[in-house]
């Protein structure tokens, strides 16, 4: 059984400054986790997870300023984040999804658990970030 987690936020700020955030990887260092990120399709790259780690990543889709998305933890959780951005009255509209969690093993919902309860932090952060940058 696989389940995905869902966030969303709206972003007073344009899908470009969003989307800069996003795929600059001096500034997602800043909101989130270091790593050489980039949207261009194939790419790898791994972020630095702190205590649990580097995770391995590879870029599988990316329209410029409305979605990237990526495989996570490869060869361990192998599920996938995807930031999709819309542009909305006066800001962006933000949707995380992380999906392909295997709830039937531990880690699978270890990961699920924690996860879900820190991404909406992880969301403030970049919220954060965009407004000490604006």
């Amino acid at each position: 059984m696989t389940e995905a987690i869902t966030c969303e936020r709206f972003l007073p700020h344009p899908p470009a400054a969003v989307w800069r955030a996003l795929t600059d990887p001096a500034l997602h260092a800043r909101w989130w986790a270091a790593g050489d990120v980039r949207p261009v399709v194939g790419h790898r790259f791994t972020l630095d997870m702190g205590a649990f780690g580097s995770q391995s990543c590879e870029v599988t889709a990316v329209e410029d300023e409305r979605l990237l998305s990526y495989r996570f933890a490869e060869g361990t959780l192998d599920t996938v984040i995807t930031w999709t951005l819309r542009p909305e009255d006066g800001g962006t509209r933000l949707i995380l999804t992380h999906a392909g969690f295997d709830l039937d093993s531990p880690m699978g919902r270890q990961a699920h658990d924690g996860m879900g309860k820190g991404w909406p932090g992880v969301l403030g952060r970049l919220a954060g970030l965009l407004d000490d940058t604006a």
